[in-house]
């Protein structure tokens, strides 16, 4: 059974949509053919009817009023074929072309039509004929007058279904061809879609598949390939530049922890022991805060979706808040029952990463502000200190971005807050910016209000 579908269903899809586009041309083709062939039979039948009917009555007069000679003159070229039967079967008179001939039929008019058409190949020559009977008198007895019109070569024999059945045949190959050439056309340029993505590898990105003109699928296909390697592209070249920078800002903290381990090994008698420990707690602390934040950031671009919840985001703040103390104190203004929809453990994060970002550059002021603009939730945070450059506001949500020595990381940071803080807001279909303000820094977070 497999095998023999195998061998009927092709395996290639130029196979298929062909076979199916034949099945389907023959399903409208086949009792469109027959429908013609019944339609040209009929109308040749009965335009042969209306000739042989008015030579029988034409004769059947001429008889009847005493006029009619013999032999028969014909009626019409097509309508050479007339006899006058009597009782019995007895040819009384014919034409020419039916001298010596045996009378077409023995079909006799029923009352009281006086007339019969039909159609017969015997009795007159090779060829078949359309005939019409009409019984010239009322008797029993009566005289009957047959006419006879010779059928068409085309409709006694089997050539008009030969005619349309090879019409048909060849209109079906045509269809056939047409959705070969077709889906090859297709096809062949996925194929070539597909070969062009094969040579592209992981250590050449730049490289983009042919786009065909026109706006069908297949053109929307290659523009999706191009724009998801375009993507690619540029998630491959970030991950590059962020392994670089993680394994930089790595191996400052690790370097520092065994520079001071190999100087007390090499001269323990000059080491200070509480020097020495807390100096490794120090690196210590800085790598296991470096190495949080890139889980935390590897978990929020590979995972799915997480269970989102409605969240205050003003009473999130409040308690962000309350729980830190640091050497610059903050400013509230929180408006009520802002909320919004997502996942309280990251948006804490958010609010937490924007205040530690604002105490380590705020002279004497934190501003925090929660409130409801057109649909969205605003928290802004405010500091004092040294403003960002416009060329540079960017560029500070880059992984371990340094934008001057002022606003280094040598205050405590680790180069990951603000891309952590606007890779969440994004999750959350949000934006994360900073805005120009007279003096000092403030960053605006907007998030969609939950209804």
């Amino acid at each position: 059974m497999s095998l023999r579908r195998a061998v009927v269903w092709p395996r290639s899809i130029r196979g298929r949509v062909t076979l199916l586009a034949l099945v389907l041309a023959a399903v409208f083709l086949i009792p469109l053919a027959v429908a013609a062939d019944t339609v040209i039979r009929n109308a040749v039948a009965a335009s042969l009817s209306r000739e042989t009917r008015e030579a029988a009555s034409h004769t059947a007069v001429a008889y009847r009023e005493g006029t009619l000679r013999d032999p028969i003159p014909p009626y019409s070229p097509d309508v050479d074929v007339i006899q006058l039967v009597g009782p019995g079967g007895h040819v009384l008179a014919s034409t020419e072309a039916a001298r010596g001939m045996p009378p077409v039929g023995d079909a006799l008019p029923a009352s009281p039509q006086r007339m019969t058409d039909f159609s017969t190949c015997r009795g007159v020559s090779a060829r078949c004929h359309q005939v019409t009977a009409f019984s010239a008198g009322t008797g029993p007895g009566a005289v009957v007058v047959y006419a006879a019109a010779r059928m068409p070569v085309l409709i006694s024999t089997r050539v008009l279904e030969a005619a349309i059945a090879l019409q048909t045949a060849a209109l079906a190959a045509l269809i056939g061809w047409i959705t070969w050439k077709g889906a090859d056309r297709g096809l062949r340029t996925i194929e070539n879609i597909q070969a062009e993505l094969a040579d592209i590898t992981v250590s050449d990105l730049s490289r983009r598949v042919q786009e065909p003109p026109g706006e069908d699928e297949i053109a929307g296909l290659a523009r999706t390939v191009n724009a998801t390697l375009a993507r690619l592209e540029h998630s491959v070249e970030q991950q590059r530049r962020f392994a670089a920078d993680a394994s930089h800002e790595l191996r400052t903290p690790i370097a520092g922890l065994r520079a001071q381990l190999e100087e007390a090994r090499l001269h323990p008698e000059h080491a200070d022991l509480g020097v020495l420990v807390n100096g490794a707690l120090r690196d210590t602390d800085r790598l296991q805060t470096i190495i949080t934040d890139l889980l935390f950031m590897a978990r929020l671009g590979s995972g799915g979706p997480s269970a989102q919840e409605r969240v205050d985001l003003g009473r999130l703040a409040a308690e962000e808040i309350e729980r830190r103390r640091g050497r610059v104190p903050v400013n509230t203004g929180i408006q009520d029952d802002v909320v919004v929809l997502g996942v309280s453990t990251q948006l804490f994060r958010v609010i937490g990463n924007l205040l530690d970002n604002a105490q380590r550059h705020a002279s004497t002021m934190i501003r925090l502000e929660v409130r409801a603009a057109r649909g969205a939730a605003v928290l802004t945070v405010t500091n004092d200190g040294d403003r960002i450059p416009e060329a540079d506001r960017e560029r500070v949500f880059q992984r371990f971005a340094r934008v001057d020595q002022s606003r280094s990381r040598d205050r405590g940071g680790t180069g990951l807050g603000l891309a952590i803080a606007r890779d969440v807001a994004i999750a959350h279909g949000g934006t994360l910016h900073v805005e120009d303000v007279p003096e000092g820094t403030r960053f605006v977070l907007k998030l969609p209000a939950a209804e």
